[in-house]
């Protein structure tokens, strides 16, 4: 059977114990993705059954989340006072750099989403792949005055050495690898290795709504007993919630309605939670136990 070397098997109840900042148990963390999609070809999530290309329905649809759902989103966001983690396609800054204002003025996390989403990495060679993550870095450095410390494949999509490519181009933490609800170490071929901080699967809007069709208020109140019982869990051992959105899902106004329920419910000041963003748990964990 086919396996890999990037990690060895941990059972999560026989591993030491540790605490978030302050003694806090449960981590959350808000991924909000802001994409680019190509008119006419490429990659892209479908709200129905596209025909032949250019395929305006769906073009449009995700488009409508960097028109209206992210400002309606960063609006709800900021008035819960709740940090993010900014999943961002390089290319937002030439198609639409003004959505990133907000979030930057309230110093969220910038975290390197690929350069678009209507493009896979998997199926570039080791040449191109590092070509198009150095282009990515250095795009955000430009318009940031720092590198991202972070990264999310578009389709978290990986080729066979897209971890070892990450590790060399400084990058510290990945979102990728969504196998746990603690951090883990990968093996990278430099030695340096890279930490996997979890990104979820389950409480996403795109596998949620897209794949499964749920409405707006099941995918809420998933977000609700997410957070309940991990909140439960966490008495026992720190754990990591992720919350991973799309302004051209979420920002819709019928789903936005179940979304403030959601994450009002969330951003209640619990003292054992610590609501912060995807590289401030990297920066705990590797502060803890530097590479």
């Amino acid at each position: 059977m086919a396996g890999h070397d990037r990690y060895d098997y941990s059972a999560i109840v026989d591993r030491p114990a540790f605490n978030w900042p302050d003694g806090k148990r449960l981590a959350v963390y808000i991924g909000l993705n802001l994409e680019t999609f190509s008119f006419g070809d490429g990659l892209g999530a479908e709200l129905a059954p596209g025909g032949p290309q250019p395929d305006v329905l769906n073009y449009a649809w995700r488009d409508y989340g960097n028109r209206v759902g992210v400002w309606r989103m960063g609006e709800l966001l900021a008035s819960l006072d709740l940090p993010v983690s900014l999943l961002l396609n390089s290319d937002i800054y030439r198609h639409c750099p003004e959505v990133i204002v907000p979030f930057r003025q309230r110093g969220d996390e910038i975290v390197a989403h690929g350069r678009t989403n209507a493009e896979r990495q998997s199926i570039m060679s080791e040449t191109a792949e590092a070509a198009m993550i150095d282009d990515v870095t250095d795009t955000i450095r430009a318009h940031e005055a720092r590198a991202p410390a972070g990264w999310l494949s578009p389709w978290i999509a990986e080729s066979h050495v897209t971890p070892d490519l990450l590790a060399e181009a400084g990058y510290r933490y990945t979102l990728n690898w969504c196998h746990d609800d603690q951090p883990t170490r990968l093996r990278t071929r430099n030695g340096q290795g890279l930490l996997a901080v979890p990104y979820p699967q389950e409480i996403n809007d795109i596998p949620a709504i897209i794949a499964r069709r749920l409405e707006a208020r099941a995918f809420a109140d998933m977000i609700v007993d997410q957070f309940d019982e991990m909140r439960r869990q966490a008495e026992d051992q720190p754990l990591v919630m992720g919350i991973a959105l799309h302004a051209y899902i979420m920002g819709q106004p019928h789903r936005l309605l179940h979304l403030r329920r959601a994450l009002s419910h969330v951003a209640k000041r619990d003292p054992n939670v610590w609501l912060c963003t995807s590289g401030a748990i990297a920066d705990h964990m590797l502060a803890e136990s530097p590479p």
